[in-house]
């Protein structure tokens, strides 16, 4: 479980400080899909990085599982990171040079585990998404779904407690785009996973039971299902039957308020080092 208060976050740029984050509260309980929809520079993906140990904030407490992350030195939150979360990522992060198999298993590298047993576990996380018979393929021999299915694998393979996704569809096609998320949500049940996910996408926003949006750093939770029975079970919760909010970004936000505080994930090749 997340509890997170008074969460904030700034940079410099030149002599003028922004404020990517401004007091952000949320709790996040096990087995929750959170979405966060919002402007880009409005800072989704700084949260994001906040949550998954990849950054540490100005102010304000974040405590998982018992443990404030932006109180533990640099051993411990690496510690944490490598143990207990996953990332996806847009653009799939994978190294061109290396194969899927390969892919996979530079996220065992930090844990310690055998080379023999980085190819075994890395070819099962394979097969379980439907690519066995492609393990020995590059990124260049992968379509984008098969890419984002290895970016899914890789993120899987240390058995997370919590997926980090950041707008995971973004550069799929819209039939590629419902077959990716649909294999998210059937992960999410089936593995009792926490799963928080960025996206730009209303049609994916709608099918996740809670959605937040964050507009200049402040975060609002805009629907909230609260179904009977642990988040994360076999079953799907039920929406709600009140009608359904207005999810259109045009409609919630003026574009015109953007800044430049959102960074991308940091590079796969350096997430395994950490």
């Amino acid at each position: 479980m997340y509890e997170v208060k008074g969460l904030t976050k700034q940079y410099k740029r030149g002599k003028e400080t922004v404020h990517a984050l401004r007091g952000v509260d949320v709790v996040i309980p096990d087995g929750d899909m959170l979405a966060i929809q919002g402007p880009t520079g409005h800072g989704k993906s700084t949260l994001l990085q906040l949550l998954g140990g990849l950054d540490r904030p100005t102010d304000g407490s974040m405590v998982f599982d018992g443990r404030n992350m932006a109180k533990m030195s640099e051993m411990q939150l690496t510690k944490l990171r490598s143990e207990n979360f996953g990332y996806i990522f847009q653009s799939f992060n994978l190294i061109p040079t290396l194969t899927a198999q390969e892919n996979v298993e530079i996220a065992l590298v930090p844990l310690g585990i055998s080379a023999t047993q980085r190819r075994e576990r890395a070819a099962r996380a394979l097969g379980e998404l439907g690519l066995g018979d492609r393990l020995g393929h590059l990124q260049t021999e992968l379509s984008g779904g098969q890419q984002q299915r290895v970016a899914i694998a890789r993120a899987l393979v240390k058995e997370p407690k919590v997926l980090m996704a950041d707008e995971p569809t973004g550069n799929l096609d819209e039939d590629t785009r419902d077959e990716i998320f649909s294999l998210l949500e059937s992960l999410w049940k089936e593995r009792h996973l926490t799963m928080i996910l960025v996206t730009h996408d209303s049609a994916i926003a709608r099918q996740v039971p809670r959605l937040a949006l964050i507009k200049n750093g402040k975060l609002t939770i805009k629907r909230e299902t609260l179904p009977t029975g642990r988040r994360g079970a076999s079953a799907r919760p039920e929406p709600e039957p009140e009608p359904e909010v207005d999810l259109e970004l045009d409609d919630e936000f003026d574009e015109d308020d953007d800044f430049d505080a959102d960074s991308d994930f940091d590079s796969e090749t350096e997430i395994a080092s950490r």
